[in-house]
């Protein structure tokens, strides 16, 4: 197991990771992940390849974190969402909008970005799962309040998350973004969130 697959408590340690990460994020959203290389990111850092293999096994493990990095900041986005003092539905409502929003602007806008996420969701990465399980939690959580404030009705918050996040994935998925924005015979946005939205009530 690499070092980065592990709790990193030497700051040193944790300074070299990020280190690695952001040039590793820097050159992918240049050249494109395919294009780069582990040399490639130990020449720009100044070091020797073997001393990034210190801290990652592979290039697909720095892929990995880098990805888990940007899952983390929608992560962020939806927990602050989440604890905003508005109705639930209103929360919900903003969740997926934001959601949209971050895969129109940081997903789609730059395609080398883009290429990353496909490259992470064509091999079916755990860390995918997790943040797919950790959203659901999220949402879960506020259609827990809603029926406790009955704005929905009663019904089990963990189910009726997965399905509010199935119902709204179109507008989260980046090939499904991409694919649906020039067509004119898909729901819009605003659509299809009241459509999810009333079938929790």
């Amino acid at each position: 197991m690499s070092e980065a697959a592990n709790i990193v408590a030497d700051p040193a340690r944790q300074e070299n990771v990020t280190r690695i990460l952001d040039c590793a994020e820097r050159l992918f959203r240049h050249y494109g992940y395919g294009k780069t290389n582990v040399a490639d990111i130990a020449r720009e850092l100044g070091m020797s390849p073997a001393n990034i293999y210190r801290f990652f096994a592979s290039k697909v493990e720095i892929h990995q974190a880098v990805c888990g990095r940007m899952l983390g900041a929608s992560y962020a986005q939806a927990y602050e969402i989440s604890r905003l003092p508005i109705s639930a539905e209103e929360r919900l409502r903003r969740y997926v909008h934001a959601q949209y929003k971050m895969t129109l602007e940081v997903l789609l806008d730059d395609q080398k970005v883009h290429e990353m996420v496909i490259v992470a969701l064509e091999r079916d990465w755990g860390v995918i799962d997790k943040h797919i399980d950790r959203m659901h939690d999220l949402m879960a959580e506020v259609i827990r309040e809603g029926i406790e404030a009955g704005e929905f009705r009663k019904q089990d918050p963990i189910v009726a998350s997965r399905c509010f996040g199935a119902a709204t994935v179109i507008l989260c998925h980046p090939q499904m973004v991409a694919q649906c924005l020039a067509k004119t015979n898909r729901a819009m946005p605003d659509d299809l969130i009241d459509y999810a939205i009333r079938a929790l009530k």
